[in-house]
């Protein structure tokens, strides 16, 4: 890997670098602004922080990704099923819901947000935290929709 490249579209032409670097880097950068590329065609900047939003719902890893603004954030999404009352009343709510399931053994080891909710209703949880478990609700019909 360490010998010189030689470039297949001009083999007698002198490139000054080594295989290891053409494909460690010259290639490697070439794939990621392809895939990046695709992601953004795929997605746009609305559907993309909306998919960041969401992750912070996760309860992967003890809620690492849990970001109370990115939450009341993921509410302003959905301006029909928070009414601004509600909104304001999450803020408070979501402070309270990540102390209480950090504090549950039952949430430590949960891999989705299927178990999230599922848990949540086993422990009585979404009834406590109602404007929570809506925004779990509305998260887990997303990839339907």
């Amino acid at each position: 890997m360490d010998e010189d490249f030689v470039n297949p579209r001009r083999p007698r032409q002198r490139t000054n670098i080594t295989n290891r670097h053409h494909y460690e880097y010259e290639c490697f950068n070439t794939i990621m602004d392809l895939q990046i590329s695709e992601f953004d065609d795929r997605f746009n900047e609305v559907n993309s922080e909306l998919l960041l939003c969401m992750a912070s719902l996760s309860p992967i890893d003890s809620f690492r990704e849990f970001d109370a603004s990115k939450l009341l954030r993921l509410a302003e999404f959905y301006p029909s099923d928070f009414s601004y009352v509600e909104r304001r009343t999450l803020e408070h709510q979501v402070s309270i819901y990540i102390d209480n399931v950090l504090a549950d053994e039952r949430f430590a080891r949960l891999k989705s947000l299927g178990d999230l909710a599922r848990v949540m209703v086993d422990t009585r949880k979404h009834l406590s935290h109602p404007l929570v478990y809506k925004l779990l609700k509305l998260a887990l019909t997303l990839p339907v929709a």
